[in-house]
């Protein structure tokens, strides 16, 4: 194993309120959302700062933090002769800052006082909302070879996705010359850069920023004093690109913000694809997580074709097919899911409570028998009757309501709701 970084901390921005996840950040926070059937988003960043030997976090938060503060309390334990860390910061209200976190920038100048008690000379700020995975030693190196005082990770994009994002370009030597923040279409011409060849085959000619950014620790400081500066992307950036040596530094790996239901179930259905853009089968990019005392998963009688199945399930559907299935899933006979991300459960109902909620015509949890379920998004801890009939599609209108939310066509089953026998979604 290579050295521990003891000149880095990371800082994992928990994101606002998490309103275009909803209903999934209804009691949690962003960063506590679990994906890929056994993770939380929060797990990403912290893999890729570990995977890079960096061992010193923050994550900041502000909303619906109790079940992330319990995930990360179960998980990242290190040794007690290490100087290894992942501390909450929640915002918290002090004579000095009286208001909640008011956005990015914001969060990092309330904190300042928890970092500045560590020796660092960079500061690797990072979202808790993004899926990719990348060896943030380069950019690290790369910044202090380049002599920076900030440098910002750039992917190239197209000319549909540019108008989302942060839009940059560069010198002959990468660093960053101009900032547009989210330009209009019209714009773009003028916004290209120079990418690679790969890039180019693919239409990609605009650097978008990522919002991961190192900054050397007296400028951070220095740039914290102004209180009237809350965000890194809006504002931040684009004043210190006129002042500072703000160096871009390309990446051309898989990334995806995970900002809304559609990109969220897009990212976790397509953990299923014969070859993954995300890759969770790799020996040097680990993905942490808190380590569970499963039993391995149980099927009977079930077609399964291109789905992940996580462990601990209890499997006696009639078929699964391109989806991905949580920890302590259980589906009944005859039932289809297709298309599904099932969060699974967090606990196991005894055989005596089983037999009593039976007794008492009360649904069990998971999913009953006979069902049909396609083009949905399940929560945590769901009783699904029998014969529920649930058919995602375009064809559904945007709805919520206390038990389910319909997105983008993505029908969203609430946290430990009650679907009755025969409930029908089409």
């Amino acid at each position: 194993m290579k050295a521990k970084r003891k000149n880095v901390i990371a800082i994992i921005l928990g994101g606002g309120q998490g309103s275009r996840l909803y209903p999934l950040t209804e009691s949690r926070s962003k960063p506590a959302v679990p994906i890929g059937g056994k993770y939380r988003l929060v797990d990403i960043p912290i893999s890729n700062c570990m995977n890079s030997d960096i061992y010193r976090m923050f994550v900041l938060t502000q909303f619906n933090s109790a079940s992330l503060n319990a995930h990360i309390k179960n998980t990242y334990v290190f040794s007690a002769f290490s100087q290894a860390f992942v501390d909450i910061l929640a915002a918290e209200q002090t004579p000095d800052n009286p208001t909640w976190f008011q956005g990015t920038a914001d969060a990092v100048r309330q904190c300042m006082p928890h970092f500045l008690n560590h020796d660092f000379d960079y500061a690797l700020i990072l979202s808790g909302d993004q899926l990719y995975q990348m060896d943030l030693n380069e950019m690290i190196e790369a910044h202090i070879q380049k002599e920076a005082e900030i440098s910002i990770a750039t992917l190239p994009v197209n000319d549909k996705d540019a108008p989302e994002f942060g839009i940059l370009k560069t010198n002959n030597d990468s660093f960053i010359e101009s900032f547009i923040e989210k330009p209009a279409k019209e714009l773009l011409p003028d916004w290209t850069s120079d990418v690679s060849e790969q890039m180019k085959a693919e239409g990609k000619h605009y650097l978008a920023s990522m919002g991961i950014y190192i900054f050397n620790k007296d400028l951070l400081v220095d740039l914290m004093k102004n209180p009237d500066t809350k965000d890194f992307g809006k504002e931040i950036i684009p004043q210190a690109v006129q002042k500072n040596k703000v160096l871009s530094y390309q990446y051309e790996g898989y990334w995806t913000d995970i900002g809304n239901i559609d990109s969220f179930f897009e990212a976790n259905i397509g953990l299923t694809d014969d070859v993954p853009q995300f890759n969770l089968f790799d020996n040097d990019n680990k993905i942490y997580t808190r380590p569970r005392l499963l039993p391995p998963s149980k099927f009977q009688n079930t077609t399964i074709d291109r789905s992940l199945i996580s462990e601990g399930c209890i499997l006696n559907a009639k078929e699964i097919k391109k989806s991905v299935i949580g920890i302590r899933s259980r589906i009944g006979k005859e039932s289809v899911i297709q298309n599904c991300y099932v969060m699974g459960n967090d606990f196991y109902q005894s055989i005596e409570q089983m037999e009593k909620d039976a007794s008492n015509n009360k649904i069990l949890i998971g999913i009953g028998e006979r069902c049909f379920i396609k083009n949905a998004l399940i929560d945590k801890n769901c009783r699904i009757g029998n014969d529920v009939h649930i058919n995602g599609g375009p064809h559904l209108e945007n709805t919520s309501n206390e038990l389910y939310a319909v997105k983008e066509g993505i029908v969203v089953i609430k946290k430990g709701v009650v679907l009755p026998d025969n409930f029908v979604i089409k």
